[in-house]
């Protein structure tokens, strides 16, 4: 019986290496993508940032030089850092606000909407560079919005010529992607019981009053996952500056991640931009666990 039950365990000890090797075969594509495409490129970069590496095959290990350059020398880092600040302070925020505003609006039980839905998020699979070029020519002097001000006898500034309004202009344009965000409200919103707005009405609570009382406390799961999100995509800030302004006017739009990729593509200064993007890495990190340890506090999670 011993001998019986002994051979059994060690069927049952081969099935599950057997299975295991299966798992991790199906799964080897991946890992491949991951040591080779991620895990690799981060490293690298590590490393990098303490040489000069310039896209040679000749560098040297210089230590912390790119570092001291950075937070000391580099008369651009504190334009950008600010450039950047500015942006997330104002457009997260407003975005946040819209998408909100769109997904109560795309919560209703009205005719087709499910294509307004679709509508509302087409803007998230269109090309960056494509919607760039768009709100390029609307941002014109004599373009659409200015037109449209002109119609109500309102003189429209240069947004895009004019450094007052030039990062204004961009964080207009990033509420157009406002329905990526507007998707995960909807699911909190769908998520919230129909009986708590039946009980608020039944003791005369107005549509203020349950939108503040509670929707907003029931969907502060799905605010502060967009909160986080929207701060990490702010201070990545790129594509937009460089096909619209490339920076300008006089700098005003040249954000940390543009004058990453200037040094980095331009001055061929590969291990100081390296040294740049893990600041930027260390400084969102601080950010998102700050915003974890206010925030979270303030979330509400029904269970």
């Amino acid at each position: 019986m011993n001998r019986a039950f002994a051979q059994k365990r060690k069927t049952m000890n081969q099935m599950r290496k057997q299975e295991a090797l299966c798992g991790y075969l199906f799964a080897l594509p991946w890992l491949i993508g991951l040591f080779t495409f991620t895990l690799y490129p981060i490293f690298s970069s590590l490393f990098y940032s303490f040489t000069n590496y310039n896209f040679s095959s000749t560098f040297k290990w210089i230590g912390l030089t790119n570092y001291i350059v950075l937070f000391t020398k580099d008369k651009m880092i504190p334009l950008s850092a600010y450039n950047t600040l500015y942006f997330a302070i104002f457009s997260v925020p407003l975005n946040m606000c819209v998408g909100i505003l769109i997904a109560v609006m795309m919560n209703q039980k009205i005719c087709g909407i499910r294509i307004l839905r679709t509508i509302y998020y087409l803007p998230n699979v269109v090309s960056i560079v494509a919607v760039s070029m768009l709100w390029y020519f609307i941002f014109q002097s004599n373009g659409v919005l200015n037109r449209l001000l002109g119609a109500i006898k309102i003189q429209g500034p240069n947004w895009l010529s004019d450094p007052a309004w030039a990062k204004n202009a961009l964080i207009l344009m990033n509420c157009w992607n406002a329905g990526g965000s507007m998707v995960i409200y909807l699911a909190g919103l769908q998520g919230i019981p129909r009986s708590y707005y039946e009980a608020a009405e039944v003791d005369g609570a107005g549509a203020l009053r349950k939108f503040f009382s509670i929707t907003l406390p029931l969907l502060s799961p799905s605010i502060f996952y967009n909160l986080i999100i929207g701060i990490i995509g702010a201070l990545q800030t790129f594509s937009t500056a460089l096909v619209m302004t490339d920076g300008g006017p006089v700098n005003s739009t040249t954000f940390y991640v543009l004058t990453l990729y200037r040094r980095a593509f331009e001055d061929m200064r590969m291990g100081y931009a390296s040294a740049m993007a893990w600041v930027l890495m260390v400084i969102t990190l601080l950010l998102t666990l700050v915003v974890f340890w206010i925030g979270n506090k303030k979330v509400y999670y029904e269970q």
